[in-house]
């Protein structure tokens, strides 16, 4: 992965761990169902009106929005209105980097490199050197809120193969892909609502707009509408259609270096030295996962690639061999020499 890419991906860690602020300024005046179907049905109408559906069959886009869109945003929001602390929810929602690993290896072949497992141990050691602190301190999370937050992370790499899998059927189209995901969650989340929240618990959650907390509420939405869903989304799409879902989703353990920050600095929740320092190990071993591979071995790698490879016009599912290898060294294979102009991407 090149520097811009990093810096990208960097951003999106950023992105995300603020949202984390605003989900809980929400969930202080909607239901957690209620919100998720809000959240995305903000972006769903105008996509139906004026967004052409990407060339991604269905089965991927359902994919991607049941696991990134419903599993994902149910589950934490749901811990978090049952009393997950904000920022040890950031924390073990990147549970997902290391289930979209496994996934990836397990059902989209990938290789997983020793410098990538390597990079995602050391990290884990520093979630759970931050976990273990936070499970120290009062009113720490109880273990169910926990487990709810970890199935919303399986449910995130679920979504990570889905999106892998979408971009690959149409990859100049990922940004509708993004938009088009936002059509999956509304009317199940709204079923949801009506048969746990009951509609006077959501009719109830609209009065008061105008208050100090329905208006952070409403900021929180847009937040995670514009920033957290669009930007983040949209840039994060775009960086696991050009590299392996093992080197990009690594990056997700920075977000609760941020999200346990923002909590602290913008909620008061306690962030200790200690925190500090396991997070700056999760740091580390997000850049050595990601670390780009010496000159003379991205040659070998790609020059046996460029030999092996059969041309093709463009294939939907090429070897993993071949992907790490455009992914990483950003060198031209035998696919790209036999494709078309019109075909390169």
């Amino acid at each position: 992965m090149n520097t811009r890419d990093r810096l990208l991906a960097v951003l999106v860690a950023a992105c995300w761990g603020l949202n984390f602020v605003a989900i809980h300024l929400s969930l202080q005046q909607f239901p957690p169902f209620l919100l998720v179907a809000l959240r995305f049905a903000v972006i769903a109408l105008p996509t139906l009106l004026l967004v052409p559906r990407p060339a991604v069959p269905w089965r991927w886009l359902l994919l991607y929005g049941a696991g990134f869109g419903v599993l994902q945003f149910v589950f934490l929001y749901w811990a978090m209105s049952a009393g997950m602390p904000t920022g040890l929810a950031s924390l073990v929602l990147q549970s997902s980097a290391p289930f979209t690993v496994v996934l990836a290896a397990a059902l989209l072949r990938e290789r997983v490199t020793a410098r990538q497992a390597a990079g995602v141990l050391i990290a884990m050691v520093g979630l759970a050197g931050i976990a273990a602190h936070r499970a120290g301190l009062a009113g720490g999370a109880t273990l169910v809120p926990v487990l709810l937050t970890l199935a919303g992370g399986f449910g995130w790499a679920l979504g990570n193969l889905g999106n892998r899998q979408a971009v690959r059927s149409a990859p100049d189209e990922a940004f509708r892909g993004v938009l088009w995901i936002a059509v999956v969650p509304p009317l199940p989340m709204l079923a949801l609502s009506f048969a746990v929240e009951g509609p006077a618990r959501m009719a109830a959650s609209f009065s008061g707009l105008t208050t100090g907390t329905g208006l952070l509420a409403l900021g929180g939405l847009a937040y995670t509408v514009l920033v957290g869903t669009l930007l983040g989304t949209g840039i994060w799409t775009r960086l696991m259609s050009r590299h392996p879902a093992g080197i990009v989703a690594p990056f997700s353990m920075l977000v609760p270096v941020v999200g346990i920050g923002s909590s602290w600095l913008l909620l008061r929740e306690r962030t200790s030295t200690a925190e500090l320092a396991w997070g700056a190990l999760v740091v580390a071993g997000v850049l050595l996962g990601s670390a780009r591979r010496g000159r003379r071995q991205e040659r070998a790698t790609t020059s046996a690639v460029a030999t092996a490879a059969t041309p093709s016009p463009r294939p939907v599912s090429p070897s993993p061999s071949v992907v790490v290898a455009e992914r990483l060294t950003g060198a031209p294979t035998a696919d790209d020499n036999a494709a078309s102009a019109s075909a390169r991407r």
